[in-house]
């Protein structure tokens, strides 16, 4: 029995910031957004509809990034006015400030772990700081212009980053080093994140392309030629089968990267749209623009339809648009010949969803170990307290 793929639908929609949104975020229980706005402030909206949204005032110039902590209990901000900040997401707004560059800073990141930030700067360094008392661990400095974005890999051993230099690099966060330069030859990479399985990177870039890079080949995966303006900012979903993209033609392109080609063409926001993210299931995306808005909308698909073996044959909102995807090989190690005859996602996408089991079984293992524990805890009390007893009566 197959299953339909909706589209997706915008539900709710947030104002309160008065200038340009630059960037948006969900917390992990997805309870709460976070944005940042060339207005200078941070918002936390909430989204129960009966919850008011909280402003946070402290930065003294416009919040380029935001981003919340694994755990939900921090948001950090990246500001024009060369700090970081720390905040609370509660009414009280209490923050913690640091001087983190010596210009204007780009980029927040949290490890997977949380315990340590990347942050990304005009001064064209990369900048990675202790979470607890923002203590400066070290600089990665071959970037020669802005650095516009900087990202941990899913398991934080690499960082990727992007800059007016027109390359992205890839670096060993234990020893420090480029270990590999991405170059754009006829624009520069405003944004880059990593696959949910640590296997690829894509880039949103101002030549009005997104590429997908295998980074172990080195090789380009894909490139989408489907935005007529630059693009700001893109996110996949968790399970790795799309990308969804923000451009400055003021749409957002839901790319189907199994397939290799764009499944959805989204209007919404009027003039720019500045940044857009994934939830952490994937369940919903937000974006904000130009228009000082924050968009949230309901994703309705997932990966069902490829467990189920279901290929995705959907028309796009935009169908005189015809995405070209160079597709390459993911260079993934497989003992199985009719590899080659899968679409090249269809193989990172297998991967992905190979990692959420693996995931879940160890999840469901330390959980067994924990009630295991306690059975033997209260097996132990009740042997404690039968001996007591008995001690009692032959008193």
């Amino acid at each position: 029995m197959t299953s339909a793929l909706s589209d997706p639908t915008l539900e709710r929609h947030f104002k309160g910031h008065r200038d340009t949104v630059t960037s948006v975020d969900f917390s992990c229980n997805m309870k709460q957004i976070a944005t940042g706005s060339v207005d200078s402030r941070v918002m936390i909206w909430n989204m129960k509809p009966q919850m008011r949204a909280y402003r946070f005032d402290g930065h003294k110039d416009a919040v380029i990034s935001v981003h919340f902590s694994p755990s939900g209990h921090l948001v950090a901000s990246a500001s024009r006015d060369k700090t970081v900040r720390l905040w609370v997401p509660s009414m009280k707004a209490e923050s913690t400030v640091f001087r983190a560059h010596t210009a204007t800073v780009r980029s927040v990141n949290f490890s997977g772990d949380g315990q340590t930030l990347v942050t990304a700067s005009d001064d064209k360094t990369i900048k990675v700081w202790t979470t607890h008392r923002q203590k400066f661990l070290f600089s990665l400095n071959q970037h020669i212009n802005w650095v516009r974005c900087a990202k941990f890999s899913p398991d934080d051993r690499l960082i990727v980053s992007s800059s007016d230099d027109k390359t992205i690099k890839l670096w060993d966060k234990n020893s420090r080093e480029c270990i590999h330069s991405f170059y754009e030859h006829a624009g520069y990479a405003n944004y880059v994140d990593f696959h949910p399985s640590g296997t690829c990177i894509a880039a949103a870039s101002t030549d009005n392309s997104v590429k997908v890079w295998d980074i172990r080949s080195h090789k380009m995966l894909q490139h989408y030629k489907v935005h007529s303006g630059v693009v700001n900012s893109l996110s996949f979903h968790p399970a790795g089968n799309f990308l969804i993209t923000a451009s400055s033609d003021s749409t957002m392109k839901v790319l189907d990267l199994v397939e290799g080609k764009l499944l959805y063409t989204l209007h919404g926001h009027q003039g720019p749209v500045t940044c857009v993210a994934f939830s952490r299931t994937g369940e919903y995306f937000s974006s904000g623009g130009s228009d000082e808005q924050v968009m949230v909308w309901k994703s309705n698909f997932d990966c069902a339809e490829f467990s189920d073996g279901v290929r995705l044959q959907h028309k796009t909102a935009s169908s005189s648009q015809t995405p070209t995807a160079d597709a390459v090989q993911p260079s993934l190690t497989c003992s199985f010949s009719l590899i080659h005859l899968l679409p090249p996602f269809f193989v990172l996408f297998l991967s992905s969803c190979l990692l959420f089991f693996l995931q879940t079984v160890s999840i469901l293992e330390q959980r067994l170990t924990l009630t295991e524990d306690k059975l033997k805890e209260c097996l132990e009390n009740q042997m404690e307290i039968g001996l007591h007893l008995q001690r009692s009566e032959e008193a």
